[in-house]
């Protein structure tokens, strides 16, 4: 009895420290993996979420620049915000931004990167004419695309005029100084979304379209509408959100060539900001701009989520 109650004994010890063993391995994992983190959370909490929350707490200040003191006001910025006459054609000239340049950079990208992707030649040196753009300082290219715009000696009207069409004050003129800075806008991201779309292009096993073919899709469009595009499904999505973010923070273009005009005509969300904090001093009234355009910057990010979760399934 004694011998079997020692055999059951020492059966049951080791079994219990080898659990202890395991838990205490457990434990000390976890510890390692919250002391490598934390330096990141910290890092995050200092330079993002920090001043986050310091922009929230200042839209409901009337704090100006270099005031001694402020006081807290609640919702008054934000209500004089929507009833701002400026905030609202701010908003729409944005939004306005927003659906010109995001379908035409989509679709000027995606255009560009199929036609690098069926050439033979000289690929390399496409892709880096088109992403030129990319690289190049936008306040510089901005300068540079005033000279082209301009009504006398600049080059536009230049092959306007060649070609027997009107002139036309493309940066002064209300009717067409928006369109002007969508142009550009679509020149300066065509080669961002062209190397996303290429990623996308070179990720296509060839077997699909040897497959596409011989079900009968033998023409390119039939092989794009089957194959290429479905495929491209999750690159497209990402293109077009990200493209939709870059286009709500435009602001470059805006403060070298127009500042807002004519007449308010190209006025966007963050100059408005920037002309109500650094021209104006009002810092809690910017701040609520802020504040709203973080907001749609957050709706953009989380329809991207949605959309990306979902993934695209072939069967």
């Amino acid at each position: 009895m004694s011998d079997g109650s020692m055999t059951i004994g020492a059966a049951i010890a080791p079994a219990g420290a080898t659990k202890r063993t395991v838990q205490a391995h457990g434990s000390r994992r976890t510890y390692s993996a919250y002391a490598l983190v934390t330096p990141a959370a910290v890092l995050m909490l200092i330079m993002l979420l920090g001043p986050l929350a310091g922009v929230i707490a200042l839209s409901f200040t009337d704090y100006q620049l270099g005031a001694p003191h402020f006081s807290w006001i609640g919702l008054s910025n934000y209500q004089d915000l929507f009833a701002d006459k400026v905030f609202w054609t701010a908003l729409r000239n944005t939004l306005a931004y927003v659906v010109i340049v995001v379908p035409g950079a989509v679709i000027a990208g995606l255009a560009i990167a199929l036609l690098i992707q069926s050439g033979t030649s000289l690929r390399s040196l496409y892709r880096t004419i088109y992403f030129l753009p990319v690289m190049a300082t936008l306040i510089a290219m901005a300068v540079v695309w005033e000279f082209m715009l301009h009504p006398q000696f600049g080059l536009v009207n230049g092959m306007l005029r060649g070609a027997g069409l009107p002139a036309f004050s493309w940066l002064q003129d209300r009717s067409t100084a928006l369109y002007a800075l969508c142009a550009i806008g679509i020149w300066q991201a065509v080669g961002f979304n062209m190397v996303l779309f290429l990623a996308g292009l070179v990720s296509i096993p060839k077997q699909l379209y040897e497959a596409a073919e011989i079900d009968g899709a033998s023409s390119g469009w039939a092989r794009f509408r089957l194959v290429t595009w479905p495929m491209l499904g999750p690159v497209t999505t990402f293109v077009v959100v990200i493209s939709g973010i870059r286009s709500f923070q435009v602001f470059d273009t805006v403060h070298v060539l127009t500042k807002g005009g004519p007449s308010k005509s190209t006025e966007v969300l963050i100059h408005t900001m920037y002309t109500e904090g650094f021209e104006f001093f009002r810092s809690g009234y910017a701040a609520a701009i802020t504040v709203v355009f973080l907001v749609f910057v957050l709706l953009l990010t989380l329809i991207k989520s949605r959309l990306a979760d979902r993934g695209v399934h072939y069967t």
